[in-house]
This record gives structure tokens, C-alpha cells and sequence, in this order.
């Protein structure tokens, strides 16, 4: 009986109870790990997974398509076919268990690789108590975060194998397959191995994490800007973000290769700290970075054995570098600039810190979607369409508490994020150009419409539209209220997204896509219960369904007395063949509330349009809004 409309609901309704938290993960594809593991240990069966089958079909579609070269010849095998004494995890996840195969995934692999150097994280990916020996029936499951909510993956172990080897990713150790199998559930996610070829590692950040990801290209950073970088990196620590930085290769021959003053270009190195210390009358800023690969470290100003120590406190000295870990070093600030040349922010969700963290930011996502003829308006190059992308409504409440900064302004994230993209790479889609507006709105209501955006010019917005599945940006403005328009480059592309806003301070939100808040939910939740109490008392043949004859005596007990004329009008929009099932009759119910509540509330001028009847008036209403 409940599809549509109340299946949405009643989604809502579970996702407010916890669903899809990570403790709470969605099932993907409505498979029960536990109760698919426990059927296979009770018949004696290894899993076989009907949803991503050991098929030419999983591996892709082009290049790894059917009969390509490079699958010719591929078969699939269980890690007990492979090695004698296979191991989920051997003496703790590293970097050395994650060695590329023939797939374009070192996105992927460099975002794993950073997993592994945070066992908490780690553990929400890779759920702990997985093993070949101790209750093993061939199955796994890993879980990611996925546009709002987790998700738990179901797969089984068999593997792509060529010539003997694993295909994909393999671990060092030859033994451990904990890598390979996470590999594999992204891909099925994702819908095949080939569609995680190409992308950024802050998508696999974020999908491990549910943080939101934002990237600084420091060769393009400019003098001014250095400051604020500064303040942000110390703010990222505090909150503790996952920071990573990187030297770019301009060839192949550059990867890999060892810079004059040891840093490899090409590695992701990580940002662990900040430090301002007093050296001759003057203060430094210096900054602290890990290589996890290897043991090559830096070798200039600040490096461990460098003349620059001498020069400064002997105790604040032994402090930082007793401190360090295998691989650390300090170098200053200037020089991190002049040396990296990108920086990768991963902004954590509360959820995702610590439980000592005391600073955090505060979160709001919305998901709507772009729809051609109703919703996808392009951007403000189309001002026509525009208006009608999508609009968001955010309260800046109270400005940065930051001493060193006399401006009174707000900071905070804006992220749009296209969904699902990579599963359509089969069908020949992709990811399409997205961006972002933001308008000033003083009290006004949340859709503004055509005119507001011929004489309004937004205060801010995403730096530039691009072809990426996420685009984000940080920002500061003024305590305030602020309409966030997000759209596709060009008009009537469609695609859902999620966008999602992270404050620093406290904000309010008001949503203009039709989705509801927690209250508005409950109020409807309770309306949704004794609607489909009076369905019930009307299905008299309890078939599901009820005849138009018996939906007008459902309607009078909803408390609406209609007259024929109009009772007409709603039979022809919501019964099918003069029968109407719950969910029509649930529409029914709310486009008449919401009617009723505006007809009464808006003052009309009956002579503009011809009519003197009120009844007659109302018949019109009913008719430009069903």
C-alpha cells in the first residue's frame, strides 16, 4: 500500500530515528550482512553475491568491457583459492598493503592509504571481526558514506584474477586481501571496477569520512591570502580535519621523483601541526608534515639536524621534536607554500571527531534535484530559467570569534554535490558542470522569482562552475540572511544533488525545495496516521484501493464538504479509472489543505479576473495549482 509519496515519508521517518548514521548504516541494495553470512554457515555455502556478479559486467564497460585486452583471460577466485593461509588484516592496516593493479584508481588508493593513518576512521570503513578462519562463508561488508547517510556493502570475496594475479589492487604482503575487498565494494557502489577510474582523492575522503573536502593550489596563492591560509590550517587541526598536501608531476618521469631537498613529488604527505616560535626577536611561523610512504625527509630550513634549533628555546625545542612520529618534520610556513603545491582540507562531521574535540562545525544538508522543465534553470547566464533552479534559505547568526580579525562576518562551507554520476559513466553520462549563487535576502520568502534576480547581483558564489562531482568553497559575509542557488552550468540538465552548508557558529536554515524540518515532519507524520485511518474505515472491500463513491465519504470525514462541481474536478485529477489508492488519496488530502490555507489567506481582486463568484474564483484556484 505505501509507495511514492508515504514511502518518502516513512523514509524520512526512519532516516529521524538514526537511519543511516554509521552506527545505523543503510543496507545497499536491502542486503543483511548477518543475515546473509548466518544462512550461508547453516547450508554450508560460500556466499556468491547476485548483485555483483563475478561477470565481465562488474569489471566495465569500455575499456575493462567484455573481450577487451586487458580482461581477456580474467577469472575470479576466492583469496583460499589464492594463498594457503589468506588474512583479512596482517600486524594493522598500512600504506604497504595498498599496491595499484591495472585500474586508473591512485585517487582511491591515496585517499585509503591517509585511512590508514587514523584507526578510528578506519574501523567505521572497515568493520572490525573479519577474517578467513573464524566463521568464514565468503562474504564481507565495508562501509561508506554516500550523499547524506551511510551505507553498508555486502560483497563476496571472489576476486578478479590474471595470470595467477590479483588484477586490481593487492597488498605487498601477497597474503592480505583487506584492500583488494574494500576495492571491490567501492566498485560495486559505484557499479562497476571501471567507473572508479580517474578522480580526486578528496572524493574517496569524504566517502570514507562524510566530511567535506575543500583544496587550496598554493602556486596561485596570493601574498595577502597567506595569513588567512594560516588561521584555516590551525582552525582544520583544532577541529581535527584530515589535511594532506602534495607536490605536482608534470610528467611521468616526475613521479616518484626525489626534489633537491628530499620531498618526493607526487606523494600525498599530511599536515599534523602548527607551530609560532621566538627566534631573534622575531617570530616564525613553521609548520609540521608527515610522509607515511617512506623514509625520505626533508632536508632544508627547520629540518632535524638544521642550525635553526640552536637559535630558539632548548625546551620548546626538546617539546617539538620529542614529540614527532616516524617520518615528521618541521619546515617553515613560507617554504610550505613556495615547496607544495596543493593542499587538500577534509572539514570532519561531529560525528566523525573524537569525543575530546571541543570544536567542530555545525552542519545542514539539503537534497533536491534538477529536473528539466521545472527545476533545471542553468546558471545566471540563462536569466530566464534561473529562477527556477532550487533556492535555499541560511541565517547567519554570529560572526567568527577570532581576536586577530576586526571584521564582523561569518565563516562557512558551502558544498554541492552531484549524485550517482559515476554509475551513469556506463550509459555515456558524466558529471556535469555545477556551481553555485548566493543572494541577501532581507525577511523575504524563500523562492524568489524571476525579478528578484534581474535586479539583484549575488554576494557571493562558487569560484568557478566546473565539471566535478563536488564543488565547494569557503566563505565569509556578514550576520545575515543569505539564498543559496545552486544549478548546472547549462539549463534542463538533470541530476540530483546534495548540498550541504557547514558553519562555524551556529545558523538557521530554510528550505525552498518542498523538503520538510523535523516539527514540519511530525506535524504531517500525525496527519499522514489519521488519513490512513480513514482510508482504512472506507476501503470497504479492504482491496487497498477505494471507488471514487467511497472517496467522497473519506473526504467529508477529513473534514472537507465539497460540492459536485469540485468533488468532479478532484476525482478526474486523482482516481484512475474512478479508483484512487492511499497515496493518490494522501495527495488528495494535502494539495486540499494546502489550497484552502492560501485561498483564505490571499486578498484577490476578483475583477481582474472576471469572475464574482467566489466559488467560481476558487474553481480556478483549484485548477492553475493542482
Amino acid at each position: 500500500m505505501f509507495g511514492g509519496v508515504s514511502g518518502r515519508i516513512q523514509k524520512d521517518r526512519q532516516k529521524a530515528g538514526g537511519l543511516g548514521s554509521v552506527q545505523q548504516a543503510v543496507r545497499y541494495q536491502n542486503q543483511d550482512f548477518q543475515a546473509l553470512k548466518e544462512d550461508c554457515l547453516q547450508n554450508g555455502t560460500l556466499f556468491e553475491d547476485p548483485m555483483f556478479p563475478a561477470e565481465p559486467a562488474s569489471l566495465g564497460f569500455k575499456e575493462l568491457g567484455p573481450f577487451t585486452a586487458k580482461t581477456r583471460g580474467v577469472e575470479w577466485k576466492r583469496p583460499t583459492e589464492l594463498t594457503q593461509n589468506p588474512q583479512f588484516i596482517v600486524g594493522g592496516a598500512t600504506r604497504t598493503d595498498i599496491c595499484q593493479g591495472a585500474l586508473g584508481d591512485c585517487w582511491l588508493l591515496a585517499a585509503i592509504g591517509s585511512l590508514t593513518l587514523n584507526e578510528r576512521l578506519l574501523h567505521r570503513v572497515v568493520p572490525q571481526g573479519q577474517s578467513f578462519s573464524h566463521q568464514y562463508a565468503g562474504i564481507f561488508h565495508f562501509q561508506f558514506w554516500q550523499f547524506g547517510e551511510w551505507v553498508n556493502v555486502v560483497i563476496d570475496d571472489r576476486l578478479p584474477v590474471k595470470e595467477g594475479e590479483l588484477l586490481f589492487v593487492h597488498s605487498a604482503e601477497g597474503s592480505e586481501f583487506w584492500s583488494a575487498l574494500l576495492e571491490k565494494a567501492y566498485a560495486k557502489l559505484n557499479g562497476s571496477y571501471e567507473a572508479l577510474s580517474g578522480g580526486s582523492t578528496t572524493e574517496g575522503f569524504e566517502d570514507f569520512t562524510g566530511g567535506v573536502a575543500e583544496m587550496y593550489e598554493l602556486n596561485e596563492l596570493k601574498k595577502a591570502k597567506e595569513r588567512d591560509l594560516y588561521r584555516i590550517i590551525s582552525k582544520a587541526l583544532e577541529r581535527g580535519s584530515l589535511l594532506g598536501c602534495s607536490i605536482d608531476i608534470t610528467s611521468a618521469f616526475d613521479m616518484e621523483a626525489v626534489t633537491f631537498k628530499k620531498l618526493v613529488k607526487g606523494h600525498a604527505y599530511s599536515v599534523t601541526g602548527l607551530k609560532q616560535v621566538e627566534r631573534r626577536g622575531r617570530t616564525e611561523r613553521l609548520i609540521r608534515i608527515r610522509n607515511p610512504w617512506g623514509q625520505v625527509e626533508w632536508t632544508g630550513r627547520w629540518s632535524d639536524n638544521c642550525s635553526e634549533w640552536s637559535s630558539i628555546d632548548a625546551a620548546e625545542k626538546d617539546e617539538m621534536l620529542c614529540k614527532m612520529e616516524d617520518g615528521e618534520f618541521w619546515m617553515s610556513f613560507s617554504e610550505f607554500l613556495h615547496q607544495f603545491s596543493r593542499l587538500e582540507i577534509c572539514n570532519l562531521t561531529p560525528d566523525a571527531l573524537s569525543e575530546d574535540s571541543t570544536s567542530f562545525w555545525n552542519t545542514t544538508m539539503f537534497e533536491g534535484g534538477w529536473r528539466r522543465g521545472s527545476t533545471a534553470g542553468g546558471c545566471r547566464n540563462h536569466p530566464n530559467t534561473f529562477w527556477i533552479n532550487p533556492q535555499y534559505k541560511i541565517c547567519l547568526l554570529e560572526e567568527d570569534d577570532d581576536p586577530d580579525d576586526d571584521e564582523a562576518a561569518c565563516s562557512f562551507l558551502v558544498a554541492l554535490m552531484q549524485k550517482d554520476r559515476r554509475r551513469y559513466r556506463r550509459h555515456g553520462q558524466d558529471v556535469h558542470t555545477i556551481g553555485f549563487a548566493i543572494y541577501e535576502v532581507r525577511g523575504q520568502i524563500v523562492h524568489m522569482k524571476k525579478d528578484f534576480f534581474l535586479r539583484h547581483s549575488s554576494c557571493a558564489r562558487s569560484e568557478t562552475f566546473i565539471n566535478l562531482r563536488e564543488v565547494s568553497n569557503r566563505l565569509r559575509l556578514p550576520p545575515g540572511e543569505y539564498l543559496i542557488v545552486p544549478s548546472t552550468f547549462e539549463p534542463s540538465k538533470e541530476a540530483d544533488f546534495v548540498l550541504r552548508v557547514f558553519t562555524e557558529k551556529q545558523s538557521e536554515t530554510k528550505d525552498g525545495s518542498a523538503r520538510l524540518g523535523l516539527l514540519e515532519f511530525q506535524v504531517l507524520w500525525n496527519k499522514i496516521r489519521k488519513w490512513l485511518g480513514i482510508f482504512r474505515e472506507f476501503d470497504l472491500d479492504k482491496s487497498g484501493c477505494m471507488s471514487s463513491y467511497e472517496m467522497r465519504l473519506a473526504l467529508e470525514n477529513g473534514g472537507f464538504k465539497l460540492n459536485n462541481k469540485l468533488y468532479q474536478m478532484l476525482v478526474a485529477r486523482f482516481a484512475d479509472n474512478e479508483i484512487i489508492d492511499f497515496d493518490n488519496f494522501t495527495c488528495c488530502l494535502v494539495k486540499l489543505e494546502a489550497m484552502f490555507s492560501t485561498y483564505s489567506s490571499e486578498h484577490v481582486d476578483e475583477s481582474l479576473i472576471g469572475c464574482s463568484s467566489c466559488s467560481d474564483l476558487f474553481y480556478i484556484y483549484v485548477i492553475c495549482n493542482m
